[in-house]
């Protein structure tokens, strides 16, 4: 999508699709293929599974987000907060290389961006917009160029493939010999590989997006066999072309059939005029586990397409409500990315031995509380707390302890935090405050300075 316009195209048709929900379950249930791990065992990061996307723990990871324009709007940061209260476990994060006349998003910068997503529980995909329309938008970055400019953010995203996606250029062909895209995106995938890159790789389709030549289409496994790591997800953006919805279907049975894995990278309600077909490409993507990322949080000139007005999250638009709290959209059918916390028990029971887990508390109180690591990046990490009811069932807790060094919280989720130098009170924060009898509740997670630290926590109930 352009700053403020709607990524123009003409007339478009078909493609491809993932892997089903219900397949996904299916091989869940028969063939224990992906058993869920929690998240202190991540390792790695994304990978490719057939039509499946994996995180590093070796679970499903299906997109439900937004798009937040950061390069135009660098002083709207507490837009990543924002898209992940309204439930979002994704957002794509517009960027620009320097070909266009927004700008250059600097390491320093993508620093915090990813830094910022993390503390957010976020899945963070970073994407040149600069490439948008190539060969018939005046000035637009090559694919080469883009790969340039990931080159200078090597030292940044080294090491982050658990957290971030890597969308190597936006839209990277408008309508102009749409045939140049295959030897481009194949060139950019096997150059960011020699660079060192083991990031999921996202390739936006030719055609400003919307493949409606379906060069993309035609061309996924060549491009797929391209990735010699095997990690390259395809993403179709969805605006006039998908007026139809049954065109939204052979799009994505098409990837389907091809056992290729697929995102609906951007798509809006409307486009100039035309109604997309939204709530198809919504049930379509839940009923088959396709991610996908919707155009966009705020700052569209006019407002089209703005989600919220003025960046203001308490404003949903009619296209925001539709967005995220449709039947399919994403309050009802976001699931956070395992990397963040830990995926419950199988059998609904703790594990009390988790070697950086502190169990302690007040046994006379009423209730414990552990602190635990789940993951530790060296500049930063990240923490949870579980809260146990070890007599009757809670219907709210008071959490005290004292860091003993240089740690401290610099964000959070889920709880209300005060803090005087060392000493931290943590309570919950209503709809997280019941903890049956007996029962231990994951109850919030925070981002601390290092180093990461279990100190005793001492648990009241109110």
């Amino acid at each position: 999508m352009e700053h403020g316009t709607t990524d123009a195209a003409p007339a478009r048709r078909r493609l491809r699709t993932w892997l089903t929900a219900a397949a996904a379950v299916f091989a869940i249930a028969l063939t224990g293929m992906w058993q869920l791990v929690p998240a202190s065992a991540q390792t790695g990061g994304f990978t490719i599974d057939g039509t499946q996307l994996i995180d590093a723990n070796g679970n499903p990871f299906i997109m439900r987000g937004t798009s937040h324009p950061d390069v135009w709007y660098q002083g709207e940061f507490a837009s990543y907060g924002e898209i992940s209260a309204l439930g979002a476990n994704t957002v794509r994060v517009v960027l620009g290389s320097g070909q266009r006349n927004w700008g250059v998003s600097t390491a320093a910068r993508v620093q915090q961006i990813v830094d910022e997503c993390k503390a957010q529980r976020l899945i963070c995909m970073l994407e040149v917009h600069d490439t948008t329309g190539y060969g018939e938008e005046s000035g637009a970055a090559t694919l080469d160029q883009a790969v340039t400019f990931w080159q200078g953010l090597f030292s940044v995203l080294d090491g982050e493939e658990a957290y971030v996606l890597i969308n190597i250029g936006n839209e990277p062909v408008g309508n102009t010999n749409p045939q140049q895209w295959t030897q481009q995106t194949v060139n950019a995938i096997q150059r960011m590989r020699s660079i060192g890159f083991d990031h999921t790789l996202v390739v936006d389709a030719p055609n400003w997006g919307q493949d409606w030549q379906n060069v993309m289409r035609d061309n996924a496994e060549t491009v797929a066999a391209a990735d010699v790591d095997g990690n390259t997800l395809f993403s179709i953006h969805m605006y006039a072309v998908y007026t139809n919805p049954q065109t939204v279907i052979d799009y994505l049975d098409a990837f389907e059939e091809m056992n290729l894995p697929l995102i609906i990278g951007e798509y809006g309600d409307t486009f100039q005029g035309q109604t997309v077909a939204w709530a198809t490409i919504q049930a379509e993507a839940q009923a088959r586990g396709i991610g996908w990322l919707a155009w966009s949080y705020s700052g569209n000139t006019g407002g089209e397409l703005d989600q919220v007005l003025s960046f203001n999250p308490s404003q949903l638009t009619t296209w925001g409500q539709r967005v995220f709290t449709s039947t399919n959209g994403i309050q009802a059918t976001s699931e956070r990315a395992t990397v963040f916390e830990d995926d419950p028990d199988p059998t609904g029971t703790t594990t009390p031995t988790d070697p950086v887990t502190t169990p302690t508390g007040n046994p006379g109180g009423g209730c414990t509380a552990a602190l635990g690591i789940v993951s530790d990046w060296g500049s930063g990490w990240q923490g949870k707390v579980t809260v146990t009811a070890t007599g009757a069932a809670l219907d709210g807790w008071r959490l005290t302890w004292t860091w003993a060094g240089t740690t401290r919280i610099t964000s959070s989720w889920n709880a209300t935090i005060t803090a005087s130098g060392a000493n931290v009170t943590a309570t919950d924060v209503g709809w997280n405050g019941t903890v049956a009898a007996g029962q231990s509740r994951e109850v919030f997670g925070f981002i601390g300075s290092t180093p990461a630290a279990t100190p005793t926590v001492t648990c009241q109930a109110i």
